[in-house]
């Protein structure tokens, strides 16, 4: 009896926690006229610029997080090899974003809303491995667009509310173009989170999840190792990368055929994430891709 008690208990944590560290998310917060803009990104970018030639990434990027007793939200300014033009049309469409955010291994299923098409998206949120959608959390994300020009592109997803605690989810992607050519983009994920989803975390990441790290470097050890962050922060790291190399596995498959454009996102996402095996391995690619390839057929039917 106590032992089907324990395997019960760590189901619902498990599932709480794909929830609390892996669904899109935001803090709330006022969007203030002014403070995402052309020109504060390009500022952003010269001062970067530098850095992006010796990064820990091998990639041009820079990853920074942040963490209070409420909230948290981590940052990704990157370089991308995609014209402005294809980044901005690719991803002012709602239905684009589902293709990208099915990529990511907790997504279980994303759809365009029956009720509001163009505007919101049903999202299902899981396990790292296969699970039906009916055990799988579901969100409803509304979609925007706001802002879109020959040189600045933003564009947000919210949810006001998550399961188990969570809420004020935001996903905010935008992207100036360089003169130099390519697309310079900040990514910011972030939400939300209350004290039931706080105990679960804290549970998995004494357990389950203690040998699991981040990407930010608290120090360097006597033996001259690094000491990552981990904890709540850590998994936030973890999971605003993958979606960042979600992002950047659509581009990349947009030159291909139409029928071999999926393949190439699935596997291009799974060697970027097996870049960085400490942080990011989860699953052999070929459990990744049995289980991707089952998922985007379901969304394609819609359930």
């Amino acid at each position: 009896m106590k032992e089907r008690f324990r395997t019960a208990l760590w189901r619902v944590t498990h599932l709480l926690l794909a929830c609390f560290i892996s669904a899109d998310a935001g803090i709330a917060h006022a969007d203030i006229p002014g403070m995402n803009s052309a020109a504060s990104l390009h500022a952003k970018y010269l001062g970067l610029r530098d850095t992006f030639s010796h990064t820990q990434f091998q990639l041009p990027l820079k990853l920074d997080s942040s963490q209070t007793s409420t909230d948290l939200e981590g940052d990704i300014y990157a370089l991308m090899d995609y014209p402005f033009a294809t980044v901005s049309t690719a991803l002012k469409e709602a239905t684009h974003w589902c293709d990208v955010l099915i990529l990511h291994l907790n997504v279980k299923y994303c759809r365009e809303s029956v009720d509001k098409p163009g505007s919101n998206l049903t999202v299902h949120i899981g396990r790292k491995n296969e699970q039906a959608l009916n055990i799988a959390p579901q969100m409803e994300f509304k979609y925007r667009v706001d802002s879109i020009s020959s040189d600045y592109f933003q564009t947000f997803l919210d949810a006001d509310k998550g399961p188990f605690g969570t809420k004020n989810y935001r996903f905010m992607l935008e992207a100036i173009p360089l003169k130099e050519g390519g697309t310079f983009i900040h990514l910011s994920y972030s939400y939300a989170y209350g004290f039931t989803a706080k105990l679960a975390m804290q549970a998995y990441l004494k357990t389950l999840g203690s040998d699991k790290v981040g990407f930010t470097v608290l120090k360097k050890l006597s033996d001259g190792k690094p000491l990552y962050v981990s904890g709540i922060r850590g998994a936030l790291e973890r999971n605003t990368m993958r979606y960042y190399l979600a992002i950047s596995a659509y581009l990349g498959a947009l030159s291909m055929p139409p029928q071999q454009q999926l393949e190439k996102r699935l596997r291009d996402w799974f060697a970027s994430t097996e870049r960085y095996p400490l942080q990011l391995h989860e699953l052999e690619q070929s459990e990744y891709l049995d289980m991707k390839r089952k998922e985007y057929k379901r969304q394609q039917v819609g359930g």
